[in-house]
């Protein structure tokens, strides 16, 4: 009977386990909430305390003061060289994670063959997640529970503030670098589609070179020369004028760097040196520098005035952002239509794959001794796959003036289901380094 009994003891246990767990992840996820619903309170025509031209406002405050304040006082204060050395792989996990969501997101377009201008939001919404805020508020709030899976409070809570700012740093860079050139892409592509009905050729020429654009206005085309035999010309590829028979052939390697040419083309020097990536560079030299910290951080520090007052000034970012995220989703119950089929796609990418293929690669990280074994930093890396799509997608919508209403629609469905997604997905995270 003894030997009946275990196995059922066993079970109520884990299952008693699992219960807490997931209560400990459900009250950051409802801080989260309801502060999110504040935001989208605030911003309804009734009290429009965050109107258009309010939000507008607080955005800039949050992007060019109360966000690079928060990235480099939090980041000087709690990285240095030793830190940085164990936390490197948190940069190529991130990386990971934009480039996972970015071909996932190509699929899913060649697979519900979506319209061209809604291309550059759906590649957007899968590669990018909300590495910022939401790690600032999550990881906290899960170190400041009782019965948290993790270390002591003061210790987890110091590392988990390292975390998420260094995430928060991280993929601030890979957006303007990374995703903002391709959904600029993407952008052209839709616009060049619009404007010319499908049906035209441009000639752009830059420098000594000609490039022929393609009847989508997308495809740059390099004259073949200096190509005497058919056998020097096996790696060649075709391509065919729009209007005409004949045949431009490009040499595989020409083609090649010619595709480098406009990705790199795509990037805008000015985004990618936006104020948290300059903020970022500067709370990295900071920690990292041993005499400048010295000099700007601790009780004795001679200029610890002035990283006191950068660390105030980052104080409202957590709560300014999060009001804007409930604020802009109040344009999504407004904006245009997307298909179910879309939503339903972007959804299972980035709340059903990518946190499944974020514990394979997490576990393999562990198992050959990438990442050690703190388990709050697992956790972290495991969060980065199972976040909702980061905000500044939107923004940069904005800026290409492409799929902004559908990208509000988006943003909405995906930043509800986030809601029971963190959720599950954090309390079997949690069970599984724990």
């Amino acid at each position: 009977m003894r030997a009946k009994k275990l196995p059922l003891e066993f079970s109520e246990q884990v299952c008693m386990d699992f219960l807490a767990l997931f209560i400990e992840a459900l009250m950051p996820v409802l801080e989260i909430l309801l502060v999110t619903a504040v935001g989208l309170v605030l911003g309804m025509e009734r009290i429009n305390l965050l109107g258009a031209i309010s939000r507008q406002s607080l955005n800039s405050l949050v992007f060019f003061v109360f966000s690079p304040s928060l990235i480099v006082s939090d980041l000087a204060d709690t990285i240095t060289l030793d830190s940085l050395g164990t936390l490197w792989f948190m940069l190529v996990n991130v990386l990971i994670t934009f480039l996972i969501g970015s071909a996932l997101a190509w699929i899913l377009v060649k697979i519900t063959r979506a319209p061209q201008h809604l291309q550059s939001p759906i590649i957007g919404c899968c590669a990018a997640g909300n590495l910022g805020n939401l790690l600032l508020i999550i990881l906290p709030a899960v170190c400041e529970e009782d019965d948290s899976p993790f270390a002591d409070s003061s210790v987890c809570s110091t590392d988990a503030e390292a975390y998420a700012v260094l995430s928060m740093a991280i993929g601030a860079i890979y957006i303007w670098c990374y995703v903002y050139p391709i959904m600029r892409i993407y952008a052209n592509k839709a616009t060049n589609d619009t404007g010319t009905h499908g049906a035209t050729t441009r000639d752009n020429i830059s420098g000594e070179n000609s490039y022929l654009h393609s009847e989508i206005g997308t495809e740059p085309l390099l004259p073949s020369e200096g190509c005497p035999s058919s056998e020097e010309c096996m790696d060649q590829v075709e391509f065919h004028f729009t209007g005409s028979e004949r045949k431009a052939k490009v040499m595989f390697l020409e083609k090649t760097m010619l595709h480098l040419k406009k990705l790199t083309g795509h990037v805008d020097l000015k985004k990618l040196f936006a104020p948290s990536t300059i903020a970022a560079i500067f709370g990295f030299l900071i920690g990292i520098v041993s005499p400048i910290r010295k000099v700007l951080i601790g009780d004795d520090a001679p200029l610890r005035a002035i990283y006191n007052s950068a660390s105030l000034l980052g104080e409202p970012t957590i709560p300014s952002m999060t009001l804007i995220i409930g604020a802009n989703l109040l344009r999504g119950l407004q904006g245009a239509g997307v298909r179910p089929a879309l939503i339903v796609g972007i959804i299972a990418i980035r709340y059903i794959i990518m946190p499944s293929l974020g514990i394979i690669i997490v576990k393999a990280a562990n198992h050959f001794g990438i990442v050690g074994s703190d388990a709050l930093y697992q956790f972290t890396l495991m969060l980065q796959y199972a976040l909702p799509p980061a905000m500044n997608i939107g923004t940069i919508s904005q800026l290409l003036e492409t799929g902004e209403s559908e990208c509000s629609v988006i943003m909405l469905w995906t930043y509800a289901v986030a809601t029971f997604s963190l959720t599950i997905w954090s309390t079997i995270f949690m069970w599984l380094v724990s």
